[in-house]
């Protein structure tokens, strides 16, 4: 008796690359990640990343209690001010930002930068990121949220906030490269500074159309992006190089990073408690709206990513017909890079300029800070997509068969 058995050779093989990557995370001897379960890639989430979702729950529920039942609360965190902020909430902005990004591996910029295939995937993503995204967002905050034109603008400023964070977690999850995952966050986060602010004014005041009471000022952003991204910027490199350099790169990727990084949670923490003190009465009158703002930022995590996705594997797959070979130009692990750097935003950034701009208790401060909210459980349940569509589709070349006797 004759079966027809498949072999299926690994789809995502990729050439010989150098072990070094830019990231903190760490692969398999193979450098891919194994498909695991919904379950098992919870479980390669810290402690802390599990509970990121109902921690921010639990602080929003306390801010909105504190808000509505202590008097006084802000006349308390408006005693001292910087730049328009609060100190206390100004504080806690910057160290939302400071740890994550002490972890990107700069001292390995010059290297990676030398590849061809990392300049190819650099331009897709800053189409994918700098202009296909923010305008997505911009026509999903205008059919959800066309008579919320505060809560639009705070969705919109989420949109514009390319995501330099959260987004190595995911990757690592769901198998991607972390060295391309790596770079695109430094690129990201250098475009932050310089475009942000003119994207901003355009896509708020000027492609949206919002009303006069609720235009920003450049200025006013400009000066907002330089204190809540420039400062953690140069603090995680000052950090990261004088750690390594008193002690040893080893110290730095096994003791300092892991007891480092939970500052960042808990300075995003700590603000969403602030914020939803400031808010309380104002969240309980108007449940509504706040439920709404959900709709677009689901909507725009899940098509940027399935967007982004299928648009590697197309390109994998033209690839191969077109050389009838797999180079490793577009992979698994680089459509993860881009799926995910393409589907997250950088809420921490949105959260710090709606509270500059507009104030902590505005309608666009507290619809930026639902998107922690929304994100977390939306790309954990990606990972698992991508996990599964990993297996599912072929990335590489087509299976060759064998007869194998029984």
């Amino acid at each position: 008796m004759e079966k027809e058995e498949s072999v299926v050779k690994k789809s995502n093989e990729q050439p010989s690359r150098p072990t070094e990557s830019l990231t903190d995370h760490t692969t398999s001897e193979n450098g891919h990640h194994d498909l695991a379960a919904p379950q098992a890639l919870f479980q390669k989430l810290s402690i802390l990343d599990r509970l990121l979702t109902p921690a921010i729950l639990v602080c929003m529920v306390v801010g909105v209690v504190i808000g509505e039942f202590v008097p006084g609360v802000q006349q308390a965190f408006d005693t001292v001010k910087f730049d328009s902020v609060s100190v206390p909430i100004a504080i806690g902005l910057i160290v939302m930002m400071w740890p994550i990004l002490t972890k990107v591996k700069y001292e390995a910029l010059s290297r990676i930068l030398l590849s061809r295939r990392l300049w190819m995937h650099m331009g897709i993503s800053m189409i994918l990121n700098w202009i296909i995204g923010p305008l997505i967002m911009l026509g999903l905050a205008w059919a959800t949220l066309p008579d919320l034109p505060t809560y639009r603008t705070g969705v919109i400023l989420v949109g514009l906030a390319r995501c330099i964070a959260m987004v190595m977690v995911w990757n690592q999850l769901a198998g991607g490269d972390g060295e391309y995952c790596a770079i695109l966050v430094v690129v990201n986060s250098v475009l932050q500074i310089i475009l942000y602010s003119p994207y901003a004014v355009l896509f708020v005041n000027v492609v949206g159309h919002t009303e006069q009471g609720v235009h920003l000022a450049y200025g006013s952003v400009a000066i907002s992006v330089l204190i809540y991204l420039g400062i953690p910027l140069l603090a995680g490199v000052i950090t990261r190089f004088t750690v390594i350099r008193l002690k040893s790169k080893e110290f730095f990727d096994k003791t300092f990073a892991p007891r480092f990084s939970p500052l960042s949670l808990i300075g995003l923490l700590y603000t969403i408690i602030v914020m939803f003190a400031y808010q309380g009465h104002h969240i309980v009158q108007n449940l509504g709206p706040v439920f709404r703002v959900f709709v677009p930022m689901i909507l725009y995590f899940v098509i940027m990513w399935t967007s982004a996705f299928a648009l590697v594997f197309f390109l994998a797959r033209r690839e191969f017909r077109k050389k009838n070979t797999d180079s490793g130009d577009f992979s698994y692990e680089l459509a993860v890079v881009q799926a995910f750097t393409a589907g997250s935003n950088n809420f921490e950034l949105a959260i710090a300029v709606a509270i500059a701009v507009y104030g902590v208790g505005s309608d666009q401060a507290l619809a930026a800070t639902i998107g922690p909210l929304v994100e977390v459980p939306v790309l954990l349940a990606l990972t698992w997509v991508a996990q599964y569509l990993r297996i599912k589709l072929q990335w590489g070349p087509p299976v060759q068969r064998r007869n194998v006797k029984v």
